[in-house]
């Protein structure tokens, strides 16, 4: 699919970005804003979105393990260093 874009400022604003970004392209300028942009919306989302979406996660990952030790856990992982 391709993005076409007729704005004559929009077009200036992305060769302004391809020369302050340094990227050889103005596709390469583009997707890098937009993936930046993309990145900050992900971390703007709302402090409980995102504490639901880390609860999914780890009920995903199943029920603790009742039998775990975490101290003998952690001496094995010490013991490499």
């Amino acid at each position: 699919m391709s993005l076409y874009v007729r704005d004559d400022d929009v077009r200036r604003l992305a060769e302004r970005l391809k020369e302050a970004t340094g990227a050889k392209t103005v596709t390469d300028a583009v997707r890098s804003a937009l993936l930046h942009e993309l990145e900050r919306v992900a971390r703007s989302a709302p402090l409980s979105a995102r504490i639901d979406k880390a609860l999914a996660l780890a009920d995903a990952m199943g029920p603790m393990d009742p039998g775990f030790d975490e101290k003998a856990f952690t001496d094995r992982l010490w013991e490499g260093l």
